[in-house]
């Protein structure tokens, strides 16, 4: 099956801080037209190793140009690379937009929050920008956490727009050291700072959407203070960064037999369809490399939803799932790095039900 990335031209480079950077675009074929909050899946060989690492846009719908932010993590070898040795003129491969970390507003004056930590600001800011453009009767409030005031990405970028956009865009800066003289504005971003902000800044009466990009354990605990407020899980976006659950351990199957021999599957992506043999403890999306099948992937840890496809036959565990709403689990969409057969003969899943067809279309277009 052809590959679905496509090479994008690097025209430009800004640092935004010191370890992050903004990096322009220009795509030399496929289809990247991109809804505000979505991210780009970049691959890069290291050493013989394919790496494939995702990092969201950052710019508006009416921009007109395609960036991503990069923040430089330790340890990283993409984001240390990124932040280091690329270089304007350089070729990036990435797949096209994907991600549903936004939802159309419903309310003829829809009042947004935002939550962000560190770099989660880089897709809220494409939702901010979107957002006040298009619709000039939108507010947004964004709760931003930051170490110090030297690692606020974008800093002069939100100034920008809390100046243009007078009275629609209102920023809470919280830093945990000591630069900030008011207690409100200071610590972490935890369920009793939310409690507090809820009762003395923000009115959570006049929210239709909350959007939370950042850790795990900030995201989880702003969704529950959220919930306590009045706000229905429908009304809650998350994109997370990383995860603290590695999941369980697929559950075997109760006939071991069949497990041993392996679990007959059929795959369709880019409207051809292949059958294999998974191995026991074999994961969709394993099984389906193992045989040579360009599946989309990213993360492989259950929070992109990169590889989200639809289980058409027989029965999987899905041992982590971070990004799935539950009206798409109900729907028979699941996770394919995260998802093993269990108690069951054959197992078939489709990436195109899930909107892989039509990045395959384009792939089959010239450049």
């Amino acid at each position: 099956m052809m590959s679905q990335f496509h090479p994008l031209e690097v025209t430009n480079i800004q640092n935004t801080i010191r370890d992050a950077v903004v990096v322009t675009l220009r795509p030399r074929g496929g289809d990247f037209t991109f809804t505000q909050g979505q991210y780009l899946t970049f691959r890069r060989d290291f050493d013989g190793h394919e790496l494939r690492r995702s990092y969201s846009i950052c710019a508006g719908q009416g921009d007109g140009v395609l960036q991503v932010g990069i923040k430089r993590v330790a340890g990283g070898a993409f984001s240390t690379w990124a932040n280091t040795d690329l270089a304007v003129g350089d070729t990036l491969e990435a797949m096209p937009p994907m991600g549903n970390f936004y939802a159309e507003a419903e309310n003829d004056a829809p009042h947004s929050l935002a939550f962000a930590g560190g770099s989660g600001i880089t897709p809220i800011l494409s939702i901010l920008r979107t957002g006040l453009e298009k619709d000039s009767a939108s507010r947004f409030t964004l709760v931003y956490a930051n170490r110090s005031p030297n690692t606020i990405m974008f800093r002069e970028e939100l100034e920008d727009l809390k100046n243009h956009y007078l009275g629609r865009f209102n920023m809470i800066h919280v830093l945990e050291d000591d630069s900030q003289d008011i207690d409100l504005f200071y610590g972490r971003v935890d369920g009793e700072k939310c409690a507090v902000l809820f009762r003395t800044l923000i009115d959570v009466k006049t929210i239709d959407m909350a959007y939370i990009c950042g850790p795990e354990p900030m995201m989880l605990a702003i969704s529950q203070t959220l919930l306590d407020h009045g706000l229905q899980k429908d009304q809650i976006r998350f994109e997370l960064f990383a995860s603290a659950q590695p999941g369980r351990l697929p559950q075997m199957a109760a006939d071991t037999a069949v497990m041993e021999a392996g679990v007959q599957a059929r795959v369709t992506l880019g409207g051809e369809a292949r059958s294999f043999v998974i191995p026991q403890n074999t994961s969709l999306l394993d099984a389906a490399i193992a045989n040579n099948i360009d599946a989309p992937f990213a993360c492989k840890a259950g929070i992109c939803s990169t590889c989200k496809a639809k289980l058409l036959k027989g029965e999987v565990e899905m041992v982590a799932n971070h990004a799935l709403k539950d009206y798409e689990v109900e729907a028979g969409y699941v996770l394919t790095c995260q998802s093993y057969p269990v108690t069951t003969k054959k197992v078939v899943w489709d990436y195109d039900k899930a909107g892989h067809s039509a990045m395959q279309h384009h792939n089959q277009r010239p450049n």
